[in-house]
């Protein structure tokens, strides 16, 4: 099996190195970027398995190239950097697509563990690979990722997949959103769970021809309601 490929977009050499270090400790390939612009071509050229992407860089910020590729529909995993602890920079990139962020300066063993938590969601195969879950007026093809809403496809990212799914298996439960972090990232990502209200939000106007929906339990967690 070929090593995954990990692209580093940073323009401070001395992350770079230290991202690469433990990276490839791990068995990724990695290659760099310290331009927006330029690892906007390098994309297109090697096809990475993940980016690791920072916001503030020189040619095209961070925001711009995570918009430019989702809306080019390349849904390759980006794993975001921002060295602010304001949320709405980690709001921002979440909305934009980005799968998950990280504050700088951050733990690299931690980056380790985000990217292989979002490589694994990814890989996962479920053993019923041709089991179709129902809900309510949703259909849910395992084999294929894919949603289906009164038979029409719903444009779901792989995140919001993981999300709706953990609901679907959890029918009827109020889960927390330490809850939804483990079971749909993979990890727990204790003090940061405005991610998942992120993705919560996105899932809701995604499902509102359907009549399933996800209610906010107040003091608790969210619930999938048919």
């Amino acid at each position: 099996m070929s090593k995954k490929c990990i692209l580093l977009v940073d323009d401070e050499i001395s992350i770079i190195q230290l991202a690469q270090l433990y990276l490839k400790r791990e068995g990724f390939s990695c290659q760099f970027e310290t331009n927006g612009m330029s690892a906007y071509h390098t994309i297109q050229s090697i096809k990475p398995d993940l980016i690791v992407l920072d916001i503030m860089l020189p040619g095209m910020d961070g925001f711009e190239l995570c918009r430019k590729l989702r809306a080019e529909r390349n849904n390759v995993p980006i794993l975001m950097l921002t060295a602010r602890e304001d949320d709405i920079d980690k709001i921002l990139g979440l909305e934009l697509g980005a799968d998950d962020y990280m504050t700088k300066p951050f733990n690299p063993r931690e980056l380790v563990a985000r990217v292989k938590a979002i490589l694994r969601r990814l890989e996962r195969v479920e053993p019923e690979s041709n089991e179709i879950l129902r809900v309510g007026d949703l259909e849910i093809d395992l084999a294929r990722r894919e949603v289906r809403c009164q038979g029409e496809i719903l444009e779901l990212r792989a995140q919001e997949f993981e999300v709706l799914l953990v609901f679907v298996k959890h029918k009827g439960l109020v889960l927390s959103r330490e809850q939804l972090l483990n079971l749909a990232w993979g990890y727990d990502f204790l003090g940061q769970t405005r991610t998942v209200d992120v993705h919560i939000a996105q899932l809701r106007r995604k499902l509102n021809r359907s009549k399933v929906r996800i209610d906010t339990i107040t003091g608790i967690g969210y619930k999938l309601v048919e």
